[in-house]
């Protein structure tokens, strides 16, 4: 969990310092593809899915690992394929090279 933490602290900081915002509500003004986004192009989610399991297995709870396995299929269709289309969308080809060349996840 100390390292999905400094995941999510390490990739909220290369957010801000490559000059977009970190709220997914709000728009995307960069592709950002230094810091953990060279590996992954949703370090943050990996990071929270991370957390929530460790947290799970902390307090023993079985039904904390089906439904994580729920909100992340919730996560992929309605969220991050969303926010892709939305990103190809708005910086075309440099998002596309990007994509091609940074797996989603790990």
């Amino acid at each position: 969990m100390a390292l999905a933490v400094g995941l999510l602290i390490w990739g909220r900081q290369t957010l801000v310092t490559g000059g977009t915002n970190v709220d997914p509500s709000l728009p995307s003004t960069a592709v950002v593809t230094s810091g953990p986004y060279r590996f992954s192009r949703n370090p943050l989610y990996m990071g929270l899915a991370v957390v929530y399991l460790g947290l799970t297995l902390a307090l023993d709870t079985w039904w904390g690992i089906i439904l994580l396995a729920l909100v992340l299929i919730v996560m992929h269709r309605g969220v991050i394929q969303r926010e892709e289309r939305y990103l190809e969308r708005k910086f075309g080809d440099g998002y596309r090279q990007y994509r091609a060349a940074v797996r989603r996840y790990l």
